[in-house]
């Protein structure tokens, strides 16, 4: 389906796609959106985006806060950004082990699977605008699944963005609560505003979300999983492979991939009051971008891990639009 809207003035397309995996009976949900004066499409303008390990790339990047959402933001700004939910998230098609009560099935849709279908769709977009790469986008559990794939694929990738990225921890990770973990779990939505709010300094949580802003947020993320309508109102089926990923990689000292194999310039983003990834985690994971032709840091002040959610927004989706921007001349006075 396709669709023209005005975003501050700006005419976009937005287009909503569905892209066929190597497993049969699943597709993915792909929301596209780009300026309706878009005629020519480049490496350097095409982004592909990868959400989290609770919420899709619609709740995470596409709630139209004041009118304009993060996807509206890069494409107002000339991109052509391809946003993808992860099979079991979203509007992707649910493994059969989602349609069965949870405790029937070991965890399912791990850090393999989002790098499986991050993978289809890249191939999907370069192939759809006959290009040879894109820039990617990841945020927390997406930005493991973006680190590796861009690890292991830097000839399609252009530059690459992550948002608080996970990485190796020598102490509890709060999405990880303990227990059995089972094929899935049920998230409170609406129930989840205290906890965010919890992660700020008393100090902050009051102005930390604009006015109406939470209600907005949780409105468009249940629409996400129509499912909870009638069987689990205000709640949302998340599943368990990352977490179960937290315990065999980020908790156990073993890396799921390498960064010093990222050989496209990095931009990592981080906000102040991120407790999922502390700032030692994200400098960490940064220190061992070595091999990357250049690296940026973003730190976001007052700004919590949903930082793109948040009052400070656009100063990450600043930050971001001027690292894909920018030309390798420009950033490192190379000729």
């Amino acid at each position: 389906m396709s669709q023209n809207i005005v975003v501050k003035g700006k005419q976009l397309v937005f287009e909503e796609l569905r892209v066929a995996t190597g497993t049969p009976g699943i597709d993915l949900y792909v929301r596209n959106k780009r300026p309706a004066s878009l005629e020519t499409f480049t490496a350097e303008r095409t982004i592909v985006m990868v959400h989290g390990a609770t919420f899709s790339s619609g709740s995470l990047y596409d709630v139209p806060f004041n009118g304009m959402s993060f996807i509206d933001f890069l494409a107002a700004a000339g991109y052509d950004v391809y946003a993808l939910d992860v099979r079991g998230y979203g509007h992707s098609t649910r493994p059969a082990e989602m349609e069965q009560a949870a405790d029937l099935s070991p965890p399912v849709v791990g850090t393999d699977i989002g790098l499986a279908d991050l993978g289809t769709v890249v191939d999907y977009v370069l192939k759809r605008r006959q290009l040879d790469k894109v820039s990617v986008f990841g945020m927390s559990w997406g930005g493991t699944v973006a680190g590796a794939y861009t690890s292991r694929n830097n000839d399609k990738v252009h530059k690459l963005v992550l948002l608080a990225p996970q990485w190796l921890s020598d102490r509890p990770i709060p999405i990880d609560t303990g227990g059995r973990l089972d094929a899935w779990r049920l998230v409170p939505v609406r129930e989840s505003k205290a906890r965010w709010l919890s992660t700020a300094p008393e100090h902050g949580r009051a102005s930390l979300v604009p006015e109406g802003w939470f209600e907005q947020w949780a409105d468009f993320t249940l629409a996400e999983d129509p499912w909870s309508r009638e069987r689990a109102p205000h709640q949302l089926r998340a599943s368990n492979g990352p977490i179960q990923d937290i315990r065999d990689y980020w908790r156990a000292g073993r890396k799921y991939y390498e960064p010093a194999e990222i050989r496209v310039p990095v931009l990592l983003v981080h906000g102040e009051w991120d407790i999922d990834v502390p700032i030692d985690l994200a400098q960490s994971l940064f220190l061992e971008l070595r091999n990357a032709p250049y690296r940026q840091w973003a730190e976001i002040g007052e700004a919590t891990h949903l930082v793109l959610l948040e009052k400070n927004r656009l100063l990450a989706y600043q930050a971001i639009r001027d690292f894909y921007d920018r030309t390798f001349q420009e950033e490192t006075g190379k000729r």
